[in-house]
């Protein structure tokens, strides 16, 4: 396994900039280990929702997992606003890091996560397979 860890900015976009990260390294079979920071901005797409929804005020990162490849992001994020109050959903585009965003990642060696079309579930879906 190796481990990654980078540090976000202030005005990086979150999925954009592990998007970029993830081709540059040509990550195939990656996955979040930890992450924290803050967002000025957070656009989610909750769950049972075909949209997304954006909130423009400052929010703390209490937890961001998933899987990352070339092959496909999927990835969910949970956060709080100033009074604890916590949401969660599906991480899109235009969640914009208000101080930072301190991110560690694990990469498998062995395997690579690709994204099919599942007919049970009528979404790409996780598929995984050895090297």
């Amino acid at each position: 396994m190796q481990i990654f860890a980078i540090r976000l900015k202030p005005n990086d976009d979150l999925k954009v900039s592990l998007g970029h990260f993830v081709k540059q390294h040509q990550i195939e079979a990656g996955f979040m280990i930890t992450a924290v920071g803050s967002l000025k901005q957070a656009t989610l797409r909750f769950a049972g929702q075909n949209y997304a929804q954006a909130f423009k005020r400052r929010f703390e990162i209490v937890s961001l997992v998933g899987t990352l490849s070339i092959h496909g992001i999927h990835l969910h994020l949970a956060l709080s606003d100033k009074k604890g109050k916590t949401i969660g959903g599906h991480l899109l585009e235009g969640c914009i890091i208000y101080t930072t965003a301190e991110i560690i990642m694990g990469v498998s060696d062995n395997l690579i996560f690709l994204r099919t079309m599942d007919e049970t579930t009528g979404y790409k879906e996780l598929e995984i397979k050895l090297k």
